[in-house]
């Protein structure tokens, strides 16, 4: 239980004393404050017949404060004082951080302290986070992964390095880098495994370099590891506008050297897809998309689909595909999960598969790794380009969350800390 700093003027003493205000050799000798536990503070305390001389205030705050830290905040720092003792205190080190505090309801921005690095691990000033549709499901309760409240969203960003652990051998203080995590990405800080890390050269903008691990990343797995995409083969994106559906199209089309149709909710969504460099797009918000499809491969249908949709726009696609087409499953942005009729896999000898892509970083951590080296790669090389949508400030992060889930966005939703 952690209790108030000036508990230790309490002192003990029997009632008859304390009725008739004496104080008895025996009693004085007996005046001893309590053990206490002091938080990390600022500057220079003296603890003097259990008094505690400067930042008094500030301790008594600070004690209260520590009593109500758990979970996001880590273990708390309590070191034993006594009387005549002088402690140095060092001062709490903090950044500011996005915070769920209570799922479905809006995210706060606070300070929260920084935490001690493991030898292994690599501290990195964040300078842009990358928003995903996982972040906002995770802040309703929706996400496959439900971390306890309060937790700092956010799953990919980019930054500068400013101190590595000791055993850190890939990434020194100084290096540019992007990263992944299962959350705390969107804050000025973020702790994180030395592997989970990638460098960058400088001179790389911060806004493109955090839109590259999760959608770049995705796509790369879905198209060349999961669908095994040749060049000449026709692939069928849904939302491409979006973030994940730029990033298949502009893969698909730019290093794989595929036909792309790309399929959107809008004319303007349909026209970025073109530019990215599909060949053809369809409005699914104004015709059917299985009889556009039909159209504009002579009947043949295509050879590859990536949904990151669902529901309805799900089963169109399944019916566009040719003989031995393959269908990948990356998401439900929909909101409707689909079934998938076993007859339609039997009679085209259909392949439905589905995609993770965060599992591949418990299960086959080098097919992981390997799809956010190659995107790098890729960009380093020119041959793809992220689309950065918009970029909002950190304080700003429930606009962006609503800029996604009103369907207002374009390629990459970016948070900047800066």
């Amino acid at each position: 239980m952690c209790r108030n700093l000036f508990e230790a003027d309490r002192y003990s003493s029997s009632p008859d004393q304390a009725e008739t205000g004496k104080r008895s050799a025996d009693a004085e000798a007996r005046r001893r404050p309590r053990r206490l536990g002091l938080p990390s503070l600022g500057g220079l305390a003296i603890a003097s017949g259990g008094m505690l001389l400067r930042w008094g205030l500030a301790a008594r705050r600070a004690s209260r404060l520590a009593c109500r830290r758990k979970n996001i905040f880590g273990p708390k720092s309590w070191n034993p004082i006594s009387p005549g003792s002088i402690v140095f205190l060092q001062p709490q080190r903090t950044f500011r951080a996005v915070l769920c505090t209570e799922l479905k309801k809006p995210l706060v921005v606070r300070d929260v302290p920084s935490a001690l690095l493991q030898s292994h691990e690599v501290r990195v000033h964040v300078c842009s986070c990358g928003v995903n549709f996982a972040d906002i499901l995770a802040c309703q309760g929706l996400y496959q992964h439900h971390p306890p409240l309060p937790f700092i969203p956010g799953m990919e960003y980019s930054g500068d390095v400013v101190e590595t652990g000791k055993a850190v051998t890939n990434i020194k203080e100084g290096d540019c880098v992007i990263g992944v995590t299962n959350g705390k990405a969107l804050a000025e800080e973020c702790i994180a495994d030395s592997k989970l890390l990638w460098k960058i050269p400088q001179g790389v903008p911060y806004e493109e370099a955090a839109a590259l691990p999760v959608s770049y990343g995705t796509a790369i797995l879905a198209l060349k590891h999961r669908a095994q995409t040749q060049p000449g083969e026709t692939v069928l994106v849904t939302a491409a506008a979006g973030a994940t559906g730029l990033a298949v199209v502009d893969v698909a089309a730019n290093v794989l050297k595929a036909k792309v149709i790309a399929a959107a909710g809008s004319d303007s969504k349909c026209r970025l897809a073109i530019q990215k460099g599909a060949v053809e797009s369809v409005n699914y918000s104004e015709a059917s998309l299985k009889e556009e499809v039909k159209k504009l491969t002579a009947n043949k249908g295509v050879d590859v689909v990536i949904d990151t949709v669902g529901g309805d726009i799900f089963k169109q696609a399944l019916h566009s595909l040719a003989f031995e087409g393959r269908i990948v499953v990356v998401g439900f942005a929909g909101g409707t999960i689909p079934s998938i009729p076993a007859n339609i896999l039997l009679l085209k000898n259909i392949s439905a598969l589905g995609i993770f892509w965060g599992r591949y970083r418990d299960e086959k951590f080098p097919v992981f790794s390997s799809t956010i080296s190659s995107a790098l790669s890729y960009y380093q090389e020119g041959q793809i380009q992220p689309q950065i949508g918009k970029v909002f400030k950190l304080e700003e992060v429930n606009e962006a969350f609503a800029h996604v889930t009103q369907r207002k966005s374009t390629g990459k939703i970016v948070i900047s800390t800066n």
